[in-house]
């Protein structure tokens, strides 16, 4: 473990300086993962695409102010969340979509025996602003305050749309279910 810390602290220190190879390096190793959460976040593969090329760019440009090489990965993907969130805020308006009265629904989660590929193909069809609340939270680990804060929203807004996502992919999964056995 102590051995890729270094490697990765070289990589990102040689990156600092302008080197091509060791950005193309971090490239290679962390593009995978954060196109993934570009993908759930965004939703399909040209914006995903799109946005992970972009964020990139900005971490590459800002690559001097990253303090601590070892939290590269860390703070690229704060970089590529922050900008999934600006690309869906260019597209889609939150104000319409609070609804407080779901936002109690039972914090109970039933996602943990369910095949993965199914989940993420009935994630891919929630509407844009269920889809990024529901990544942010239940994949990405941030709480309702973080979500709120970083979309311009309420709470209340982040845990209504969360319980939206909840059900409308119960419901989603439940159809397939029935459908496939």
């Amino acid at each position: 473990m102590e051995k890729a810390t270094y490697i990765l602290k070289a990589v990102v220190q040689k990156a600092q300086k302008g080197d091509v190879q060791a950005m193309a390096s971090l490239y290679n190793q962390f593009s995978k993962a954060m196109y993934n959460i570009c993908y759930r976040m965004c939703g399909t593969v040209p914006d995903a695409e799109d946005v992970l090329q972009e964020s990139f760019l900005i971490a590459f440009k800002n690559l001097h102010q990253l303090k601590d090489e070892q939290l590269f990965g860390g703070w690229l993907k704060r970089i590529v969340i922050n900008h999934c969130i600006q690309h869906s805020k260019k597209l889609f308006y939150w104000d319409h979509w609070e609804h407080d009265e779901i936002a109690d629904a039972p914090a109970e989660d039933r996602w943990t025996n369910i095949d993965f590929e199914k989940l993420n193909e009935c994630i891919k069809q929630l509407p844009e602003g269920c889809r990024q609340i529901f990544t942010l939270y239940a994949v990405e680990d941030f709480s309702h305050k973080e979500i709120a804060d970083q979309l311009g929203v309420t709470e209340g807004t982040s845990k209504s749309q969360y319980a939206r996502a909840r059900k409308l992919l119960q419901e989603k999964l439940l159809t397939q279910i029935a459908i496939n056995g």
